[in-house]
C-alpha cells in the first residue's frame, strides 16, 4: 500500500467523482483509477460500489478512509516536528473564526504575527461549521463560541462576555438601565438567521427559560442588520465585542437580565494534532492581545459588566 495510492483513495473519497478527483490531484482519470483498482486488489475488498457515473463509499471504504486520514495526518505531524528540530520556521498555518467579530478578533494581530512569523504563510477562514473543519483537520486552531461538545477538540478559553439589547436612543427601551429577557419578546427584532452561532446562543437561552424568540427580519450581515437597527427597523442582541468594534453613537445597548445572556469565546484544536512553534505563537499573540483588550476595559467579564 503506497501513500500515493492512499492519495488518490481520499481526493475520491471526498469528492465522489474520479474526473473531479482526478482533476484536483492533477493526474490523468485513467491514472486514478488504476491506482484505485491496485488498492482494492491489495486490500482484497472494494472500496466503492460504482452506480452508473456515480460512486458511492463502501462499509470498507469508509474504515480505509479514516484510517488514511488519521495516517496521513501523522505523517504531516511527524514532518513538522523534524522541520522545526532542524529550526526551519515555514510552512502553513490556517486559522478559523466564526464570521464577524471573531474574526475580526483574529485579522486584529496578524501583522504582529507576521513580523515575526515571516517565512509563515497564514491562511484565514471566515466559517460557522469550526468542529466538522478542525475534525477534518483543515483548520490547524480556530476561534469558537465554547463548549464545542466534541471530546476529540481540546479548547483554550480566553474571555467571557455579556450581550445587550441594542436599538436607537429614540427607542421605547432606551431609557432603561437594564431589561429582563422576555420583555425583548414584545419589540420588533432583528437578528442573523438560525444558523450563525450567536443566534443559536440566544435561541438556546430562549428555550432553556421557556421562551421563544421570533425576529422580524433576519439578515447574515452584519452591515445590514446595523442599518436596519439604526433606520428603527427594530432592536437586536449583539455581543459586547461587535457593539465596541462598530461604536455607532445613535445606538444604545442595555444590559439583559432575567436571565442574563453570556456567552464564552476561546482556541480550539484536534486533540492529537502536533501543535507547532507557528501555532503556539500565534495562540500565545492571541492571549495576550485579549488580555490588553481586558485591561483597556474592551472586554468585560460577564461577572464584572455594569449593571
Amino acid at each position: 500500500m503506497e501513500l500515493r495510492q492512499l492519495e488518490c483513495f481520499i481526493a475520491t473519497c471526498e469528492e465522489l467523482h474520479f474526473t473531479r478527483a482526478s482533476v484536483k490531484l492533477g493526474i490523468t482519470q485513467p491514472s486514478l483509477s488504476h491506482q484505485i483498482k491496485t488498492l482494492e486488489d491489495e486490500l482484497g475488498v472494494q472500496l466503492f460500489d460504482r452506480i452508473g457515473k456515480k460512486i458511492a463509499i463502501t462499509e470498507a471504504g469508509k474504515i480505509l478512509y479514516n484510517q488514511s486520514k488519521l495516517a496521513l495526518s501523522n505523517l504531516s505531524n511527524a514532518k513538522e516536528q523534524i522541520e522545526e528540530l532542524m529550526q526551519i520556521e515555514r510552512g502553513t498555518l490556517s486559522i478559523g473564526a466564526l464570521p464577524g467579530e471573531l474574526s475580526q478578533l483574529v485579522s486584529s494581530i496578524l501583522l504582529d504575527f507576521h513580523n515575526k512569523y515571516p517565512k509563515v504563510r497564514i491562511k484565514v477562514f471566515g466559517v460557522e461549521d469550526i468542529v466538522t473543519r478542525i475534525l477534518q483537520n483543515e483548520l490547524d486552531l480556530a476561534i469558537t463560541i465554547l463548549p464545542v461538545g466534541d471530546d476529540r477538540i481540546d479548547s483554550i478559553p480566553l474571555y467571557q462576555e455579556r450581550f445587550y439589547f441594542v436599538a436607537t436612543k429614540e427607542h421605547a427601551y432606551a431609557s432603561r438601565k437594564a431589561i429582563d429577557f422576555n420583555e425583548i419578546l414584545h419589540v420588533p427584532i432583528v437578528m442573523f438567521p438560525e444558523t450563525h452561532r450567536c443566534r443559536q446562543l440566544i435561541d438556546m437561552t430562549c428555550s432553556s427559560a421557556g421562551l421563544k424568540l421570533d425576529p422580524l427580519i433576519e439578515t447574515s450581515s452584519i452591515d445590514s442588520l446595523f442599518e436596519l437597527v439604526r433606520s428603527g427597523g427594530g432592536g437586536t442582541v449583539l455581543s459586547k465585542t461587535l457593539i465596541e468594534m462598530y461604536h455607532f453613537d445613535d445606538l444604545v445597548h442595555i444590559p439583559i437580565q432575567g436571565p442574563a445572556l453570556c456567552r464564552q469565546v476561546g482556541i480550539v484544536y484536534l486533540r492529537d494534532k502536533y501543535m507547532g512553534k507557528a501555532s503556539q505563537g500565534f495562540i500565545q499573540a492571541l492571549r495576550a492581545h485579549v488580555k490588553e483588550l481586558k485591561q483597556d476595559n474592551q472586554l468585560k467579564q460577564c461577572d464584572h459588566e455594569e449593571q
